[in-house]
């Protein structure tokens, strides 16, 4: 597959994961100063040439060939919470279809200490070009899990002891009245529906962000990190 942007491709380089690389003629001189101290060949092509084979124009003068990005399995969350030594903490997607918004909940949940990213097949944004770069390339650093019902999923965690909370802005509780200590995996629902009454239904507990009466809601990225940094403030 194709991928574009600076930091996604320079990460996917760092990984290994190139197999080619295109510049657009013109492009700063510090990003093929770069590229040359990682080592890698590139094609210096004409910017229109990136516009047409990638059809954008977002792609910040740079392009690479990469396998195909891949699922990870379900235990790799798990896996690398017991590599770090730490309480597992997941995030769980319902109903999350928008590739920046996927892109940019990936990017906050490896900034705030999550160990994956778990989303529904038939309920999420395929994993493309578009995700990794919204995510700033981190979503070659963080496992990312789908899974095929999510209600199910809820019931395997809680028997294996990771406690559910789900944002709701209904919520009767507010961020403050929950422990965080415990493992745990934070469920975020579409910005449009929120969370569906089944997915709604299996959480230990909802919650909710306290926000100005004259504000409706939050992007789905933004509450995550809210929420994920209370969860950092609690296990401190």
């Amino acid at each position: 597959m194709l991928i574009y942007g600076r930091n996604p491709v320079l990460e996917a380089i760092r990984e290994g994961r190139v197999s080619r690389v295109w510049v657009a003629r013109g492009v700063e001189a510090w990003l093929l100063r770069e590229l040359e101290k990682l080592n890698v060949d590139y094609e210096q092509v004409p910017r229109i040439e990136l516009d047409q084979r990638l059809r954008t124009t977002h792609h910040q003068g740079i392009a690479a060939e990469v396998a195909e990005l891949r699922f990870s399995d379900p235990e790799a969350p798990f896996e690398l919470a017991r590599k770090r030594g730490e309480t597992p903490l997941l995030v769980l997607l319902d109903g999350i279809t928008d590739p920046r918004n996927y892109g940019a909940i990936i990017r906050s949940a490896l900034a705030l200490g999550a160990h994956g990213v778990v989303s529904e097949e038939r309920r999420s944004a395929p994993l493309s070009a578009l995700v990794l770069k919204a995510s700033a390339g981190t979503a070659l650093k963080l496992p990312l899990v789908q899974v095929k019902n999510m209600a199910r999923y809820l019931e395997e965690l809680k028997k294996r002891g990771v406690w559910v909370y789900g944002a709701a802005g209904e919520a009767a509780k507010d961020l403050e009245a929950l422990d965080y200590r415990r493992p745990l995996a934070i469920v975020i629902g579409s910005e449009g529906e929120g969370l569906r009454r089944l997915v709604a239904e299996r959480c230990d507990e909802l919650l909710r962000i306290p926000m100005h009466p004259e504000a409706e809601s939050l992007n789905a990225s933004v509450a995550l990190g809210i929420l994920l940094y209370r969860v950092r403030l609690g296990r401190v």
